[in-house]
């Protein structure tokens, strides 16, 4: 066979195996699988790793944003009308929240550490000082004349005593004291009774500089689903606040790492200790971040549902049986006893009635969405926005004059969005690895280019060999004439 003939064939025959091995690595995944499978060793929170240091140490700035309702008709709502607000803010905080106290135990397949977190005040970002004034709901107040509504004795020392200082069921403070403390002078009054209480109130007070307790993680060693996963909080793997063994469980990450390789069809856990219970988040859809491509998961209408559309939220009911309704969660067991009532901003996906029970309700999903943009290969976090209202659960109590005729209701007091973006040394590491992920995930596809090519190229060769021998054939005639 003529050398010419056989690279043309060899040709012909590189291009079919070309075509077979990228269909078969196509359809096995294998170059998909191989870095998976890196990117599975690499990330594990084991000192000197990049997801140790960005765990224990997250690099992108972190805000916390709070946005206060102001209560503009609080005379009225003693005479038993609708509350209105207005909201006013943000009154923005950069926040800190290194792990510190970090111990490896067990071979280096759990660590613990406490994560301590510290608020500065960012006043070219806030809509003014931390002096503004606020009007509304006096929760120290509520709090006690709910605590000693049925105690006789009691109620009435604590009636006498507001009623003297001019003391209601509505105050006025400023941003820092409703947010980090003030002494309370009810509670000061109080504590002539009971010396262990305490006479400062605030809505983060003692959250400053300050952790919520410690955590024993799982660093993903073993199991890279595990990575960043909480065994336990405060020494107990489940809580104790509510009604069920379900809805006491601790779950997920603590919602600031998660494992690596995710997928649109799995549940992403996490608990939150601000909400006193662990939740779940679903894919909603791709995102790009800084050119990096992501999955944006966030929580569904069913995580707050009422026990009638969710039966297995029955044990959030506290006491047992005793339901909001959907989009709210009384945290009172887990808050001293306060009235506290956790929703989204604006209560956004929650039953219309609490919309409808307060003016100046405008839920909006764009601004009152809790939502995570993950990377899927890595599971570094690209964007974030965790959005939480504190509301009060405000009703007339006969023992006290003090809360007049006012009618039950939902009352938001602050929604805070902590919020993060991916910082630019942090995305320039990252876009690489995508790069990376891109050309080995596209090797495959190369392969069947180069052989779609070499079979183009065998075919032209194939048909411009046999064109000598046609024009040879054509012309033999004229020759012999």
């Amino acid at each position: 066979m003529p050398l010419k003939t056989c690279c043309i064939y060899s040709t012909g025959v590189v291009s079919l195996l070309l075509l077979i091995v990228g269909i078969s690595l196509i359809l096995s995944n294998v170059f998909p699988h191989f870095l998976q499978a890196i990117v599975k060793k690499e990330i594990v929170l084991k000192n000197g790793t990049d997801a140790f240091e960005a765990w224990e140490n997250p690099p992108a700035p972190i805000y916390m944003q709070f946005y206060f309702f102001n209560l503009t008709n609080p005379m009225e709502v003693l005479d038993g009308d609708r509350p209105a607000v207005v909201e006013i803010g943000p009154y923005t905080y950069r926040e800190y929240r290194p792990m510190e106290e970090v111990n490896f135990q067990e071979n280096g397949t759990k660590v613990t550490a406490v994560n301590t977190k510290t608020y500065i005040f960012q006043r070219n970002m806030s809509r003014g000082p931390e002096s503004d004034l606020i009007r509304t709901v006096n929760i120290p107040a509520l709090t006690v004349m709910e605590k000693f509504k049925d105690v006789f004795l009691v109620a009435r020392l604590v009636a006498d005593y507001m009623t003297s200082t001019g003391e209601g069921l509505f105050t006025t403070r400023t941003v820092g004291e409703l947010l980090w403390g003030y002494e309370d002078g009810l509670l000061k009054a109080l504590k002539t009774l009971s010396p262990g209480l305490d006479d400062v109130f605030g809505l983060f007070y003692k959250n400053n500089g300050t952790n919520d307790g410690e955590y024993v993680f799982f660093t993903g060693q073993q199991d890279s689903k595990d990575f960043a996963r909480v065994d336990t909080w405060n020494g107990e793997s489940s809580l104790n606040w509510w009604s069920s063994d379900e809805c006491n469980m601790i779950n997920g990450t603590n919602g600031a790492s998660f494992h690596p390789v995710i997928t649109k069809t799995e549940t992403l856990y996490m608990f939150s200790s601000d909400l006193c219970r662990s939740l779940y988040a679903l894919y909603e859809e791709d995102v790009k971040v800084k050119g990096i491509p992501g999955y944006r998961f966030v929580p569904p209408s069913m995580v707050f549902a009422n026990l009638t559309v969710n039966p297995a939220n029955a044990g959030f009911c506290v006491p047992a049986g005793n339901c909001l309704g959907s989009g709210v969660l009384n945290v009172s067991g887990c808050k001293q006893g306060a009235p506290i009532i956790m929703s989204s901003p604006h209560f956004y996906q929650a039953d219309e009635k609490f919309v409808q029970d307060v003016f100046g309700m405008k839920p909006e999903k764009e601004y009152h969405q809790t939502a995570i943009d993950i990377n899927p290969l890595t599971g570094f976090i690209l964007e974030a926005a965790k959005r939480l209202q504190v509301n009060v659960y405000v009703e007339k109590i006969d023992t006290f004059s003090q809360t007049g005729n006012v009618r039950t209701v939902v009352l938001p007091v602050v929604y805070l969005n902590e919020s993060v973006v991916i910082d630019d040394a942090s995305a320039t590491k990252l876009k690489t690895i995508v790069l990376e992920e891109n050309v080995v995930e596209n090797i495959p596809f190369m392969l069947i280019g180069l052989g779609i090519l070499l079979g183009a190229l065998f075919m032209f060769l194939m048909c411009r060999q046999k064109i000598p021998e046609s024009t040879a054939a054509e012309r033999q005639p004229l020759l012999s004439s």
